[in-house]
């Protein structure tokens, strides 16, 4: 008899597990990090193109030294960090991670407006067919991000409602951090170009 009352308890227990969301949260867990991994592999398939944008520009642009530092620098801050999947459990590395993303995203802009005031430049193969790939690039990271930031809403909300929010708390799940409005709205913001400085 106390066999079967344990074994009563026992599936009592299953079943009452089968609802906590455990498995629910290690799925979306994954989801996260293979969302965050898409983010960065767009980020680095921008990063790479990036050197050879700037030599086909500066063939035609050598003058532009401005902004050809800013991509540069940008893109060398970028490969200074360590962008893990831990970041996305650190909404300060995050946050610093998105900050520099956003800088060469605006130094790429710049050197893009600028590639327009040289036609030989804008007629050169090589160079469209880096900007065709910037740009496709940078339509992926939209894509990227927007499923990453899905993702983590998903996740976000199985953490936050009951009662799976009472697994998550015993087994150490929280919130993660996600792409911010405000720096949405700086890496959005249309690019200052000065060509005062004459060519």
């Amino acid at each position: 008899m106390r066999n079967l009352l344990m074994y009563i308890a026992l599936l009592l227990t299953l079943n009452s597990l089968s609802g906590c969301g455990y498995n629910t949260l290690q799925t979306q867990d994954e989801a996260v990090k293979a969302g965050w991994s898409e983010v960065l592999n767009q980020y680095q398939r921008r990063a790479d193109l990036v050197p050879n944008l700037v030599n086909t520009v500066k063939g035609y642009a050598a003058h532009e030294a401005k902004v050809l530092t800013d991509v540069t620098e940008a893109r060398a801050k970028i490969g200074q960090m360590t962008a893990s999947p831990e970041l996305i459990n650190n909404p300060a590395a995050l946050e610093k991670f998105q900050a520099a993303q956003g800088e060469l995203s605006g130094a790429l802009s710049r050197l893009l407006v600028v590639s327009e005031n040289y036609p030989q430049l804008k007629a050169d193969a090589g160079f469209r067919d880096l900007q065709a790939q910037l740009e496709g690039t940078e339509n992926r990271i939209t894509v990227a991000r927007n499923r990453y930031i899905k993702t983590v809403q998903e996740y976000n909300v199985t953490v936050r409602s009951f009662p799976s929010n009472l697994t998550a708390m015993m087994f150490g799940h929280q919130t993660k951090a996600n792409f911010t409005v405000e720096n949405e709205k700086a890496i959005a913001a249309p690019p200052t170009v000065d060509f005062g400085g004459g060519k």
